[in-house]
């Protein structure tokens, strides 16, 4: 192995900044902590608090008990915590109507969009959620109205089998925080050409950090013949880094987690390797990747920055 490391050409890594955890992330997790900090063990949590697997058994080991659902909690004495991806106005309901201690780790950027739709939904409006279904931040967009009062659009191919009943209607569209900046674009050029009068929110949906992650990732994509992204497969924001990559220079670029093989043929081939992960995947996940392409390759480390990062959110006023 060390001869054939010695034949190879030094391997270029070019590591995308910014990467990893954003600002809600990091609220939610600290929330977490934070929680088990100050009313001890076990605090339950509805679903992944975050889509990283290794998030959460991190979590796990120090007295983080997850549910799918409220009804699993066996010790209603305790505190429950509400995801980062958000929850539809029906959970929220079911905690007071049980009577739970319910604190809400819904990342700000998301809770934005949700009093966009009520306030769009008080003026008249008829709403377009542009998501994929039945991802969580959608589920609980759509459930701050009543009896799907949110129309999902996922597609162009869903935007030309609107059918507008009444052309004094008044429409307007909101967004996933997550999405693919470059085919939201498409999704909301579509709704323009076929509602010319539709609204649009003041400030766009897509987060911060979606947009600088895959603004990083297109740069570096061009001078990369591989191109590995740190993620768990129900990320949506890592899944877009994916594609991302692939539109913009470089067809061979995977998800790494731990359901797929380590791609050491891959790694062995390449020249040029940019590297990134989703705004859910902890940057120790990153440095252990390093680590295993050194054990190959002779490498030469470089980090591309095309944005700072300095957003942080506070933590709800019973945990300050």
């Amino acid at each position: 192995m060390e001869s054939t490391n010695r034949n190879l050409n030094k391997l270029n890594i070019f590591l995308a900044s910014p990467r990893g955890f954003c600002a809600g992330v990091d609220r939610a997790v600290e929330i977490v902590k934070k929680t088990i900090e100050k009313f001890g063990t076990p605090v339950y949590v509805r679903h992944e608090i975050v889509h990283n697997k290794h998030v959460v058994e991190d979590l796990k080991n120090i007295g983080t008990i997850f549910v799918t659902e409220l009804d699993e909690i066996e010790d209603k004495t305790r505190p429950v915590i509400f995801s980062a991806h958000g929850v539809s106005k029906k959970v929220v309901e079911t905690a007071k109507f049980k009577n739970l201690f319910y604190i809400d780790a819904t990342c700000p950027l998301v809770s934005k969009v949700h009093r966009e739709a009520e306030q769009l939904h008080k003026q008249g409006y008829n709403i377009f959620l542009i998501g994929h279904k039945n991802h969580p931040e959608v589920i609980g967009t759509m459930g701050q109205l009543d009896n799907n009062q949110i129309t999902l659009i996922q597609s162009k191919n869903d935007v030309s089998n609107i059918s507008l009943k009444n052309e004094n209607d008044k429409y307007a569209y909101i967004t996933q925080t997550t999405l693919s900046i470059d085919d939201t674009r498409e999704i909301i050029d579509a709704l323009k050409e076929k509602i010319p009068t539709i609204k649009a929110p003041i400030k766009e949906d897509i987060c911060y950090a979606t947009t600088n992650r895959q603004g990083a990732v297109k740069f570096i994509a061009q001078k990369c013949d591989l191109f590995l992204i740190i993620g768990s497969p129900n990320s949506s924001n890592s899944l877009r880094l994916v594609e991302v990559a692939k539109k913009n220079g470089c067809e061979n670029s995977m998800l790494l987690h731990d359901g797929v093989a380590f791609p050491k043929e891959d790694i062995m081939q390449s020249n040029n390797l940019g590297i990134s992960s989703g705004a859910s995947a902890p940057e120790i996940l990153i440095q252990n990747l390093i680590k295993e392409i050194t054990k190959l390759r002779e490498v030469k480390i470089e980090e591309i920055s095309t944005a700072v990062e300095n957003v942080t959110f506070k933590l709800p006023s019973n945990l300050q």
